[in-house]
């Protein structure tokens, strides 16, 4: 046989075998996360935001621990965002993926952070929310596109946190 021919299939092989196993181990992580509570709904009309700004939603992961990406409920998928604070809540309005509503009551913490499940970048580069959903507390990963927007969103999202939770516009409350 020839050893390009054979070269090739071997590889061939070994790309399948690498592909299988991130299959699973991905499902996997979908049948060990099924407890994680269904996100909370995105209000239809949320109000005029406090402040906005794009950039890359990079992943929802168990608090504490930025390598446990949180994959149900599409938390784990990187794709391009706006970042909305609203008096209410936070609202990830991502490319792609279904957009990530955050109550304001749920919001726990704010902080800057170099990187999170396999998205690094330089000192204080990405905002990490600290958030509760349900019983799990996660972390959830944002990158402005613009660094000036990083600063105003910072401090609108620590003010958001410290004052005292807002009503919901859908629920009432």
């Amino acid at each position: 046989m020839d050893t390009k021919l054979l070269t090739g299939l071997i590889t061939v092989v070994i790309i399948a075998v690498v592909l299988l196993m991130i299959w699973a181990g991905w499902r996997n992580r979908l049948k060990r996360q099924a407890d994680v509570e269904q996100l909370p709904e995105v209000p239809e009309a949320p109000g005029a935001a406090l402040n906005t700004a794009e950039g890359q939603y990079v992943a929802s992961t168990t608090a504490g621990d930025w390598l446990d990406r949180i994959a149900v409920h599409g938390l784990g998928i990187r794709t391009n965002a706006t970042l909305a604070v609203y008096p209410h809540g936070v609202l990830f309005d991502r490319s792609g993926a279904p957009a990530v509503y955050i109550p304001a009551a749920d919001l726990t913490a704010v902080r800057q952070d170099s990187g999170m499940a396999g998205k690094f970048v330089e000192k204080d580069g990405l905002l990490v929310l600290r958030w509760k959903l349900g019983t799990h507390e996660l972390d959830t990963g944002f990158r402005t596109r613009r660094a000036a927007d990083k600063t105003t969103l910072f401090e609108s999202l620590q003010q958001l946190i410290s004052a005292a939770p807002q009503a919901d516009p859908q629920s009432g409350k």
